[in-house]
């Protein structure tokens, strides 16, 4: 019995100093980080998104008149080129129309040519009593040399007669004679005031022709006018395609009466070769700052789940859509559809390269999400300043939260003696409720000014408790989120593994990610440095935030 009882002892002794021996750490084989070597290799960032496929050109083919459809020569898929006939619609009542319009046509020609004769006519009458005026004019000057004569005759014989040379008789007889040329004179002045005015109403009647005839004119170009109109309409009874395509959409059927009183109706949808075709995809506003015309883009359709399709960005609309507080925008991605795969209406998986790096060193994202005990998050784009610092010049919004992570990254980067950090730690105390910005009525310029004044007294405060080696270290802190603009990327923060094995934080500038890995821009990380992407001690339970034990400070195992 003793025999057992001994044996017991002994058992558990020997458990209970291998407990003790493996209670301040894990086994030789459990590595408490885990790690993961910085290598080169291609960054590619992208954006994804969704967008519907739809032709470059869609082409409504509606009727302006309204009819019987009596032909359809077009259905789905049907290609079609410029000018060809898709369907047409009863014309017989506008050939009526034609024929009427022809008849009223002709009449008005006929009566043009009946005017003109009639103007011919008149300019034949004004010649002939032009003619007759001048013969009457004539026989006046005669009358006028006759008359003349006679008068000197007249005046002869009666110098004759008064000396008792001639007789009384021929004194008589030239008397009459100069009566009568005096007569004949008078007439013929008469006449030729007469064949005056009749030219003059001559000349009027020609006038009043050619008048006529200009308004037969008119109404010829009317009616030709009309002519064309109804022709236009009979034209139209033809429903053509006005480019080269394929019919995408019918909406007529045989015998269908088209309406087309108060708008023109769409009866077919012509697209515009589908060998080229556009894709409109929505894009977050968070993304449309990354994309240019002639990215590369790639895509899949679900009709070919084993195809890759390529096309490039045309352009990004400057419209935004607005929906449920979403704001997206339109980009046009353009794609050669050679073989005619792709249809209107597909949906597209988009992935746009917006940004590519070839042979750069670049590290896993886990490895700036990775935050060591002690030490805060790596700083970001969005926040690469110190977090109470920001706050401060925000107008003092985050609160404590805010000013107890710059606590913790000051006191693990810039490690101050205890004297030091006991005179921090009066300075934030003092500072945390003499947050300015929150006097009402300030702008937010005179916000953001008053935040950055605070901030550098801030600086000046705790860079006054430190050594010079320690102000160094917190400049080189607050140097991570100033970027000048030489200076590109934006700062990170990874950690490696010391001589003791301890995270030691490396500062550098990142550029690029794909989503699994970051650029690195600049910094004194090596290629092929192993650095932490997780793993590390666990904080025990009484312990604060952020706070951890060393590597192999692990609690008793039993078993």
């Amino acid at each position: 019995m003793w025999v057992w009882s001994a044996a017991t002892l002994v058992l558990l002794a020997g458990a209970g100093g291998y407990a003790w021996t493996n209670a301040g750490g894990s086994g030789a084989n459990d590595a408490p980080y885990r790690t993961a070597a910085a290598d080169r290799g291609t960054i590619t960032a992208s954006v994804r998104a969704t967008g519907s496929l739809t032709p470059i050109t869609t082409v409504l083919v509606g009727s302006q008149l309204s009819g019987q459809v009596i032909e359809i020569l077009a259905d789905y898929n049907s290609p079609v080129k410029a000018g060809q006939v898709l369907a047409r619609l009863n014309p017989e009542q506008i050939k009526s129309r034609q024929d009427a319009a022809r008849a009223d046509l002709a009449q008005a020609r006929a009566d043009v040519a009946v005017r003109r004769a009639q103007i011919d006519r008149a300019r034949a009458s004004r010649l002939k009593a032009e003619a007759t005026l001048r013969d009457v004019t004539a026989q006046r000057d005669r009358v006028t040399a006759q008359l003349a004569d006679a008068r000197r005759t007249l005046e002869r014989q009666s110098e004759l007669n008064s000396r008792a040379v001639g007789a009384q008789t021929s004194v008589e007889t030239a008397r009459t004679a100069v009566e009568v040329q005096t007569a004949t004179l008078a007439s013929s002045e008469a006449q030729i005031a007469a064949l005056a005015a009749e030219t003059r109403g001559l000349e009027a009647d020609v006038a009043l022709a050619e008048g006529q005839l200009q308004a037969g004119e008119a109404v010829v170009l009317q009616r030709e006018a009309k002519l064309r109109d109804v022709e236009i309409d009979l034209e139209r009874t033809e429903i053509r395609s006005p480019v080269d395509g394929v019919v995408i959409k019918r909406d007529i059927d045989l015998g269908q009466t088209v309406a087309a009183s108060l708008n023109a109706p769409t009866l077919f949808q012509v697209a515009q070769d589908l060998r080229r075709i556009d894709i409109y995809a929505n894009i977050d506003e968070a993304d449309v700052g990354r994309l240019k015309p002639g990215q590369p883009v790639t895509f899949g359709v679900n009709a070919y789940p084993n195809r890759t399709f390529e096309g490039a960005v045309k352009l990004v609309r400057l419209s935004a859509q607005t929906v449920q507080n979403v704001v997206t925008y339109t980009a046009v991605i353009e794609v050669q559809n050679r073989d005619e795969a792709l249809l209107p209406g597909m949906t597209a998986n988009l992935q746009i390269v917006t940004e590519e790096r070839r042979d750069v060193l670049r590290v896993p994202n886990a490895a700036l999400r990775f935050r060591a005990p002690g030490a805060t998050a790596s700083p970001t784009p969005l926040g690469p300043a110190p977090a109470q610092a920001q706050a401060a010049e925000r107008g003092g919004g985050r609160g404590g939260r805010a000013g107890e992570a710059f606590r913790e990254r000051l006191m693990s980067e810039v490690q101050p003696t205890p004297e030091q950090a006991s005179a921090i730690q009066a300075i934030l105390a003092e500072a945390r409720g003499n947050a300015p910005g929150r006097e009402p009525g300030l702008s937010d310029e005179e916000r953001r000014a008053a935040g950055r004044q605070y901030r550098a007294e801030l600086m000046a405060k705790v860079s006054a408790v430190l050594d010079p080696e320690r102000r160094a270290k917190l400049a080189a802190m607050m140097g991570e989120g100033r970027r000048g603009p030489a200076d590109p990327g934006s700062p990170g923060r990874v950690f490696v593994l010391d001589a003791q094995g301890r995270p030691q934080g490396l500062t550098l500038r990142v550029g690029a990610t794909d989503g699994s890995f970051t650029e690195v821009i600049a910094g004194d990380l090596k290629e092929g440095a192993p650095v932490i992407v997780g793993g590390g001690p666990r904080p025990a339970a009484d312990a604060p935030a952020g706070a951890g034990r060393a590597p192999g400070s692990r609690g008793p195992r039993l078993f």
